[in-house]
């Protein structure tokens, strides 16, 4: 079972309480709040969860959801919410539903809540605690590979064991076979080394949302192509700040589309290559991050690895 990591809402009766909100959905005044609050400011859970404080992931949408959203606010008072991302909406759905369906999500996905501890592979109750945010109303991690139960009666394949589920860039790694000591990137809205890093498609959507350089997001290799590098341009797009601004610098009067087009590019590639110079400082021994073979093996995945030029 592979998914989006993506959240929602139900109560016991099986009824949605709210839409689902998506990463980029950032409707969250709790971050400038908590960043003032807690000693260390946005990087105050990171020992714990390994994520920064940030509207991305779903422990501020869970308490914008619990402040904004009467239904969702009055089934927990009530302690009847169901919180989960897609994985458990379809797990509770399999296994019942509202007659006796299954509240579980796999680590994978639990891990993207900030809300969940690394070591423990459990919801870290002092976070919790923190963020005021009920144990009850989530569900059970599991194991990627633990059979969590059958398929309920009612369904076409009922019976089925379920198991084996995977989150988004998770599943992506799985996909691509990685062994121990290999890597792979995956270029779509983001670029994902196991950890989202940066800008990288959305960069592209800018230049064809916003500057209207390209009508499509297919358009940009054969733009950077008219030119042989980026003419001196050098664009960096924002990180983990929401106050954060990217830079586009070097433009001169000679600078054309096709430059910035060339430079945005590059920029994924910088973004990639940064956290992989970080992997082989920390993680593989001697400061090299190889496969059982020795070697450094990049396996690469998304809908812009179309792109001969950026690869």
């Amino acid at each position: 079972m592979l998914n989006a990591n993506q959240y929602h809402f139900l109560d016991y009766s099986g009824s949605v309480l709210c839409t689902c909100l998506l990463f980029d959905s950032d409707q969250c005044h709790f971050l400038e709040k908590l960043e003032k609050e807690l000693p260390g400011g946005r990087t105050h859970f990171v020992e714990v969860c390994g994520l920064p404080i940030s509207t991305y992931f779903s422990a501020l949408k869970l308490l914008w959801l619990m402040e904004n959203v009467d239904a969702v606010k009055e089934a927990v008072k009530a302690g009847e919410a169901l919180f989960g991302t897609i994985d458990t909406w379809l797990i509770w759905n399999l296994t019942g539903g509202i007659n006796g369906g299954i509240h579980a999500t796999d680590v994978s996905n639990a891990s993207r809540t900030m809300l969940m501890n690394l070591k423990t592979l459990d919801w870290d109750k002092p976070t919790l605690k923190t963020l005021g945010i009920p144990a009850e109303i989530l569900p059970k991690i599991v194991i990627n590979s633990e059979l969590i139960g059958k398929i309920s009666k009612g369904w076409a394949v009922s019976g089925v064991p379920i198991s084996g589920y995977f989150g988004d860039q998770h599943a992506a790694m799985s996909g691509q076979s990685c062994r121990k000591g290999e890597a792979k990137s995956t270029y779509g809205i983001g670029a994902f080394i196991l950890l989202n890093i940066a800008g990288a498609g959305a960069a592209i959507q800018w230049l064809r949302d916003r500057l209207g350089i390209i009508s499509s997001a297919s358009e940009i290799e054969e733009l950077a192509l008219k030119v042989e590098s980026c003419g001196g341009i050098y664009f960096v797009p924002t990180w983990w700040r929401d106050d954060a601004r990217g830079v586009c610098i070097g433009i001169t009067r000679f600078t054309s589309k096709a430059h910035i087009a060339r430079a945005v590019l590059e920029s994924m590639c910088f973004q990639v290559k940064d956290v992989l110079d970080s992997m082989h400082k920390d993680v593989g021994e001697g400061g090299e991050v190889k496969n059982e073979k020795g070697e450094f093996l990049l396996r690469v995945d998304g809908g812009a690895t179309v792109n001969s030029l950026l690869m």
